[in-house]
This record gives C-alpha cells, sequence and structure tokens, in this order.
C-alpha cells in the first residue's frame, strides 16, 4: 500500500469553546507528544491557489502600510486582486470572505 502524503490534518477535532479549567492538561487541548503533529495541523484541507493568492496580497498591503479595513480593501483592489466572483472588493465582503475562511 503506497501511503499518500497529505498537507492538512485530516483528524483535526472540531473546535470547541473553552471551558475553564485550573488543572494542567485537562481542558480541551490534547496532551503534548499524544498527538501527531502534521505540518498543516489547523487546516481542514489544503489551501486552495485562491487562498493562497489572497494571502500573498494581504501581506503586500499591510507590508503597504494597511491597517484599517478600508486601506485593506483599497490595498487589494489597487493590486488586482479581485473576489472570487471577479469583482472588486468592498468592505462587507471582504469582511465575509473573512467569516468564511475561518470556518
Amino acid at each position: 500500500m503506497r501511503e499518500i502524503p497529505v498537507n492538512f490534518n485530516p483528524m483535526l477535532k472540531p473546535w470547541l469553546a473553552p471551558q475553564p479549567n485550573n488543572v494542567a492538561g485537562k481542558g480541551v487541548i490534547e496532551q503534548p507528544g499524544q498527538q501527531e503533529n502534521m505540518v498543516w495541523q489547523n487546516r481542514k484541507a489544503e489551501p486552495t491557489q485562491y487562498e493562497n493568492d489572497l494571502g500573498d496580497a494581504l501581506e503586500q498591503v499591510f507590508e503597504a502600510g494597511a491597517v484599517e479595513l478600508d486601506d485593506v480593501v483599497a490595498g487589494l483592489n489597487r493590486i488586482g486582486l479581485r473576489t472570487p466572483e471577479g469583482t472588486p472588493w468592498n468592505a462587507e465582503r471582504l469582511a465575509a470572505e473573512f467569516r468564511l475562511l475561518a470556518d
């Protein structure tokens, strides 16, 4: 049987709201050393080309000094990166995209 490497963690547990616990190792965080440390363990799937392009564009925009949402929107539009639908960004659409990608 041939082993196929993956760039994400298919065993990633769904996020749970933290439960207060003052005893070390008794919360919802997995025990150190008892879980396989995979390269993309925080992802449900390998990043798409669109996600990589958006990340690269955001790095450029932030390096150029953008700090407010409207600055980020203007920077993405200036670079020429469009929404997945091919339209220019606006603040509402970018906020919605961040929520979608964070899910």
